[in-house]
């Protein structure tokens, strides 16, 4: 059996750019699948390849697109496009759904879909490259919200305190923080433009390319798909309340608060922030474990 193809849907309904209303109107259309209806259609594509399952899969779970999609609307490109792209992650979700670890394909596929649309504005937002690393993306992707909440709003360089505060909470140098908002408030120019009047040289004479190594981006992109892959699996040693969250304090942004969960559950602010504690604990455990056991790490 080969699944070298990507499980697909009716191409009258992958077409967002044709009028979201409708789109949206059309998605509505397929159900939500129970998780023993789930379970079975994912044993049914992986284990004998059957495209109707697969196709079923990804139908059920188009309106996560959409809902996942319409975050990244403050960036200026098509709504269809992007929403276009988080089908592709979820077709690549579908590819490489397990089900007998336990989880949900929501849970898996979520990160799927976040990866092909983060990818596609990163690729689409600038005609230079935003950012390489994980740090540089989180910071690209966040910047704007972190300066709504502290009302740094103007177009200019932001006061040396809401640097700081913004590069505490993100994690990530100052210097970055000033370079990214300067970079996002800045329009593009073509790398083919003169640099005098007299029309003599132009921009990209002078650029000196200082992006990292094919083989670089190589590695560093096998070690970040190693690591959602261990993190996927650790999370099936969570118990499903456990695994909700995690997914809402932990993975979610903005995060749920302990209020919205503990009115969820019915217990309290304090017991939600056990709960979360200890899966945090269970699933770092079960990361390291697996990490060791793959040979992704040494043992100290």
């Amino acid at each position: 059996m080969t699944k070298s193809n990507l499980p697909s849907v009716p191409a009258a309904v992958l077409s967002p750019e044709g009028g979201l209303a409708r789109y949206l109107q059309e998605i509505r259309k397929f159900p939500m699948l129970a998780p023993e209806e789930e379970y079975m259609l994912g044993k049914s594509w992986r284990e004998h390849g059957d495209m109707a399952s697969a196709q079923k899969l990804v139908t059920s779970h188009l309106r996560l697109v959409a809902k996942i999609a319409m975050g990244y609307r403050g960036y200026g490109l098509p709504i269809g496009e992007v929403i276009a792209e988080g089908n592709v992650g979820l077709m690549q979700a579908v590819k490489r759904f397990e089900p007998e670890k336990g989880f949900r394909l929501a849970t898996y596929a979520m990160w799927w879909i976040r990866a092909a649309i983060q990818e596609y504005i990163l690729r689409s937002w600038s005609l230079v490259k935003i950012g390489t690393t994980a740090a540089q993306k989180k910071l690209f992707f966040n910047l704007r919200r972190m300066k709504s909440r502290i009302d740094a709003i103007d177009e200019g360089d932001m006061r040396p305190e809401q640097v700081t505060s913004i590069a505490t909470k993100l994690g990530v140098p100052e210097s970055d923080v000033v370079n990214m908002n300067r970079r996002l408030a800045a329009p593009d120019h073509s790398l083919n433009a003169p640099l005098r009047l007299d029309g003599e040289g132009e921009w990209q004479d002078w650029l000196v390319d200082e992006s990292a190594s094919q083989e670089s981006v190589l590695v560093e992109s096998e070690e970040l798909d190693q690591r959602r892959n261990l993190l996927i699996a650790a999370m099936a040693d969570l118990s499903p309340r456990e695994q909700n969250i995690i997914n809402e304090r932990r993975l979610k942004e903005p995060p749920a608060t302990l209020e919205d969960l503990s009115l969820r559950y019915d217990i309290s602010r304090e017991r939600v922030r056990q709960i979360e504690a200890r899966a945090f604990e269970k699933l770092q455990k079960a990361m390291r474990e697996r990490a060791l056991a793959t040979g992704l790490i040494v043992a100290d």
